[in-house]
């Protein structure tokens, strides 16, 4: 990967005005410092502005009504989707379809196409790296329907192995599913060079971007990918949203995923029809204020730059893993620096994770311990669990010299 250029900075200091979480003390007098960004992004007080504004002023069911509170909130809604589209690339705001999250998305895909295009013995190729909700709905899938699971190998290095992945595309899979970044690792993986591969091989091909999207720019047409998951709530947006988007041609012939009010165009006691892509897999009352929600995110986004955000991001890792290396008897997992970003996940000699994530707690410092729902990933390297500390945009070298400080009196508690 190309390393971001250091001449694009951003004024973080400014951005953390925009968090009136990160002005909480956990206790008097001990600020917090939020390292835990992979598992949730804090929200900007135009996100949090957004849905107040909704539920304030405008609060009306969609599609529905005909009265000024719901033409109003449909406009709005619909016009998140198309503004979802532009930030990934896609071509229509039609190929973008709501669900509850990431794990979500996965499973439609999993539950529809892969009922749908599966049979007994078809290939389906995984990595050893992927979070639980690109690895159980597949798994699922195969005890209902004999398919065949194969997995990319992930090296000591933390990178995948694509002379390994060269090798599975002789058996031509019908599908392979990656993550853009693991979220334990923090490994960006080659996804151009995965998808083309897959694509002539024969296979479709679905990217868990739940944490590629938040910090690297993604462009959907231009990486030619099939599919794409993502959750609202690790780039700024709110909780209780997921983002699936599909080539429109194979969300045409997909069948629906929930049925119920909505996604229909008409019912009779006999049978019903279904509408088109996106209205026929979002059956129900959708997450209205949160769609409007993650519409005031992906503005703040913008404005900032996703390019900027990479940078900022990729350098604040770049010195997270200098720091982690100076303390005795820490073991930092995943890549060099060149090939990861956003999170840096650890062990502790003679230390159990949580017991270090507590410590860091009573220092103020926020970061998760455990497996991180990537339970093989922590299996291939003999371990069960790690600790993570993640960043984002809204963070700086000086939280950073605060993790650390925190971790010498984890090794003065522990001998």
């Amino acid at each position: 990967m190309t390393t971001p250029s250091k001449m694009q900075q951003l004024d973080v200091q400014r951005i953390r005005a925009d968090f009136p979480v990160l002005d909480v003390e956990v206790r008097p007098g001990v600020p917090l410092v939020y390292l835990d960004s992979t598992a949730t992004s804090q929200k900007p007080v135009s996100v949090i502005e957004a849905m107040n504004n909704y539920y304030r002023t405008q609060n009306a069911n969609i599609h529905r009504g005909v009265h000024a509170l719901a033409e109003k909130s449909t406009a709005d809604y619909e016009a998140v989707r198309g503004k979802v589209a532009k930030f990934i690339g896609a071509a229509k705001g039609k190929q973008i379809i709501f669900t509850r999250n990431t794990t979500e998305s996965i499973n439609l895909v999993a539950f529809t196409w892969g009922r749908a295009n599966l049979n007994k013995g078809d290939v389906v190729v995984l990595t050893e790296m992927e979070h639980h909700g690109n690895l159980v709905p597949w798994q699922m899938l195969a005890t209902e329907k004999g398919i065949q699971l194969e997995f990319i190998p992930v090296g000591e290095d933390g990178l995948l192995d694509m002379d390994a992945y060269a090798v599975l595309m002789e058996k031509k899979p019908k599908l392979v599913s990656f993550t853009q970044m693991s979220n334990v690792l923090g490994t960006i993986t080659p996804a151009a060079e995965i998808i083309r591969m897959a694509h002539d091989a024969g296979a479709v091909t679905l990217m868990d971007a739940a944490q590629g999207v938040p910090h690297l720019p993604t462009d959907v047409t231009e990486l030619d990918v099939d599919f794409i998951a993502f959750s609202s709530h690790k780039m700024l947006g709110p909780t209780g949203l997921g983002i699936l988007y599909g080539k429109e041609a194979i969300l045409n012939e997909m069948p629906p995923f929930l049925g119920g009010g909505d996604m229909i165009k008409r019912v009779e006691l006999s049978g019903f029809t279904y509408k088109e892509p996106p209205h026929k897999f979002e059956a129900g009352t959708p997450a209205i204020a949160e769609v409007i929600g993650l519409g005031a995110a992906i503005d703040y986004l913008e404005a900032i730059g996703m390019e900027a955000i990479f940078a900022h991001d990729h350098e604040l890792t770049g010195y997270a893993l200098e720091r982690l290396e100076e303390v005795p008897g820490v073991w930092v997992f995943g890549p060099t620096i060149e090939h990861k970003s956003a999170n840096a996940a650890f062990t502790f000699e003679g230390v159990h994770p949580h017991d270090v994530a507590e410590i860091l707690n009573r220092a103020g410092v926020a970061v998760r311990a455990g497996h991180h729902c990537a339970q093989p990933v922590h299996q291939k390297f003999g371990i069960t669990s790690t600790t993570r500390a993640s960043f984002y945009l809204y963070n700086t070298k000086e939280e950073v010299d605060q993790l650390i400080e925190a971790l010498y009196q984890v090794k003065e508690i522990f001998g």
